[in-house]
């Protein structure tokens, strides 16, 4: 899957969220970004063996994942959403106790469901995980709300019998940044000046509102 909000256009480039930030970071270091596709739990092994520079996709920050890579500073705070199937009988985080869980394997969706003693079916691709929710395999799906948000909205666009929803309450909140080698401590450090100046005259803010997708400033 490509990161949220990330399009493989025609002619073979890649537009979204996140790909508009690292370009943006690139332009200012003067280097080009080039961009190689591959499932999520590959991402960030590669970078960690520095076989990648960067690795982007909707990354989390967690405790797990900072003893392999650098991260660098947040560039939003997202959501892990709860997706279930209009008219529901899980209205709530609360009423996922007991039930199957449909996520996509190495996404800390995954091990937070897990380390909370949910019930969890794990899935190669997202897609994968939102046929188990609709074809009835599982009660809900928890994905990234970016994610969310883009599958949700074309899926109910393609007019199905029943519509998905994203619950309001979200099971977790994390910071999203770019993953880079151990080795990288300079270069982040400059990536961290470069981001501090997107976030702050808001232009991080502005790229979100572009791809209407909802946006949490990790700048408090």
């Amino acid at each position: 899957d490509f990161p949220p909000f990330e399009e493989l256009n025609a002619d073979g480039s890649v537009t979204g969220i996140e790909i508009d930030i690292l370009n943006l970071i690139c332009e200012k270091l003067g280097v080009k970004l080039d961009i190689q596709q591959m499932d999520f739990d590959s991402v960030l092994p590669g970078v960690q063996a520095a076989k990648y520079d960067v690795g982007v996709s909707g990354i989390s920050v967690t405790p797990a994942r900072e003893k392999n890579v650098k991260f660098t500073d947040p560039y939003c705070l997202a959501a892990q959403a709860i997706v279930v199937l209009e008219g529901s009988e899980i209205q709530s985080k609360a009423d996922l106790k007991g039930k199957k869980i449909s996520v996509q394997s190495g996404t800390t969706a995954e091990s937070f469901c897990l380390e909370n003693g949910y019930d969890v079916n794990a899935f190669k691709a997202n897609a994968d995980a939102q046929t188990a929710m609709v074809n009835g395999k599982v009660a809900a799906w928890v994905i990234d709300d970016l994610t969310a948000a883009e599958m949700v909205a074309a899926y109910n666009d393609g007019n199905p019998a029943t519509k998905l929803v994203i619950l309001k309450e979200a099971m977790t909140t994390e910071p999203y940044a770019f993953a880079f080698n151990m080795g990288s401590g300079d270069l982040v450090d400059e990536i961290n000046k470069i981001l501090a100046d997107l976030l702050a005259d808001g232009t991080v803010a502005k790229i979100f509102q572009e791809y209407n997708a909802p946006y949490t400033s990790p700048v408090q």
